[in-house]
């Protein structure tokens, strides 16, 4: 009966302290990662960025309920709410209500839009490179002016017409940018407090004043954005020169883009850019409607880096290019003036800036605007691709760098003769190796 009542109160005991720490692990938490490289844990720059932040972080992901989509991400969130808990997920289903996921520009399964300080940010892809960047660019409260040259035709940066950019206007200012028109008139110069300043196609050409006006505001050290169309006739060739840079006559064709169901040649799509700090990492694709080939002036003043370039298939076509469903008749002609890709379609300046405080000074040339127009802007990496491409020009790309934390051991390299030993191994040896066992079991069992 002693004995009994001793494993009877020895089985409560072990019972009751199960129940505690069970308790206790409700309230205190304790992790060790002990993955290769600590990959299992944010970096330290991440930590220390988290540690830098007074005010709750929201995220919303717009993850549907199929997959296991949800749980990914929110096992990727809570790596950071173990350094931050005020920061708060939440999932909406985009198949709920996709006119209203279309109109909010969520077209990717998992998007994440992180919010803090009143500017948020969208995310394509999850990574934490990409989340800690985004969290970095949303930290810094100061609010930086984009001048849009107007007067001329040039896309809205508030307009809803198919050729304006007012989505990426309003993207813009959730992110803390004000976009704001300019209009330069005859002795008139660009604000004291503008930080970019913007020409986007202009369908007239420009006045003399006007052109001078951004020389000097480019020989004064300003950060400019310069998206030209084929055929464009703005009388920039001034402002041309002093960037080193110019447009190539023709319209840049892709005869790769039906690969991947692009009907309208002109269309180029580019998955891979040349290294920049703009495209660094950078993965989506970037399509690009009747782009125009760049290419640089022979005394360059500038540090002239391409971002944009066409494949090996296209050339900047200098005819009549077919519509899209209509019969695609054009090709390469060698005998004219037509030039075969790789083509330059984007360009970033820099240079050390002549004003007193002698920082790096920033231009980009973009042989097209519709990227970023309203009708096109939601297409692949478009957006994305505007918004680093902005971002550098602000001067707001000091991103984190995560280093590469991989395992060193996910691969095994062997040659054919291991893997044939070891397929002869399962096959043969295992089977042979368990009838021997068997056998000497037996042998062992009968003498007995």
């Amino acid at each position: 009966m002693r004995a009994r009542l001793g494993s009877f109160a020895f089985a409560i005991g072990v019972v009751i302290a199960a129940a505690l720490a069970a308790f206790l692990s409700t309230r205190y938490a304790f992790r060790v990662d002990v993955s290769a490289a600590q990959r299992a844990s944010l970096a330290p720059q991440s930590r220390d960025l988290l540690h830098a932040l007074t005010g709750p972080v929201d995220v919303v992901s717009y993850a549907s309920r199929s997959g296991n989509l949800r749980e990914v991400i929110a096992n990727f969130v809570a790596r950071y709410r173990a350094e931050k808990p005020d920061i708060a997920l939440r999932f909406v289903d985009p198949e709920a209500d996709p006119a209203a996921m279309r109109e909010r520009g969520v077209r990717v399964d998992g998007e994440l839009e992180i919010s803090y300080g009143g500017r948020s940010e969208r995310l394509k892809f999850l990574s934490e490179r990409e989340f800690s960047n985004a969290l970095l660019r949303l930290s810094r409260g100061r609010t930086h002016v984009v001048a849009f040259l107007a007067g001329a035709g040039e896309r809205k940066p508030d307009g809803d017409a198919n050729a304006d950019v007012g989505q990426f206007g309003k993207l813009l200012a959730e992110q803390g940018v004000r976009a704001v028109p300019l209009v330069l008139g005859t002795g008139a110069a660009v604000p004291d407090n503008t930080d970019l300043v913007v020409i986007a196609n202009p369908r007239v050409a420009l006045d003399a004043g006007v052109v001078a006006a951004l020389v000097d505001w480019i020989d004064g050290g300003g950060a400019l954005l310069w998206l030209t169309e084929p055929g464009e006739n703005a009388g920039l060739e001034a402002l041309a020169n002093v960037l080193s840079v110019r447009a190539l006559p023709g319209t840049v064709v892709d005869g790769a883009g039906a690969a991947i169901g692009i009907g309208d040649p002109s269309f180029v799509a580019m998955s891979t850019y040349p290294p920049h700090a703009i495209t660094r990492g950078f993965q989506l694709t970037t399509l690009l409607p009747q782009a125009a080939a760049l290419a640089q002036l022979g005394a360059a003043r500038w540090d002239v880096k391409p971002i944009l370039r066409s494949g090996a298939q296209s050339w900047s076509e200098s005819g009549a290019i077919p519509k899209s469903g209509e019969p695609t008749t054009i090709r390469y002609d060698e005998n004219t003036d037509e030039l075969r890709g790789p083509l330059d379609l984007g360009f970033a300046l820099s240079r050390l800036s002549p004003r007193p405080d002698r920082r790096e000074q920033r231009a980009a040339v973009i042989g097209d605007g519709d990227f970023l127009s309203n009708s096109f802007l939601g297409n692949g990496g478009n957006r994305e691709f505007g918004q680093r491409l902005f971002n550098w020009l602000l001067a707001d790309d000091a991103l984190i760098e995560v280093p590469d934390r991989g395992a060193p051991d996910r691969e095994i390299a062997l040659s054919q003769g291991a893997l044939g030993a070891i397929g002869l191994g399962f096959l043969v040896g295992l089977p042979a190796l368990l009838v021997g066992l068997g056998g000497t079991i037996w042998w062992i069992r009968r003498r007995r």
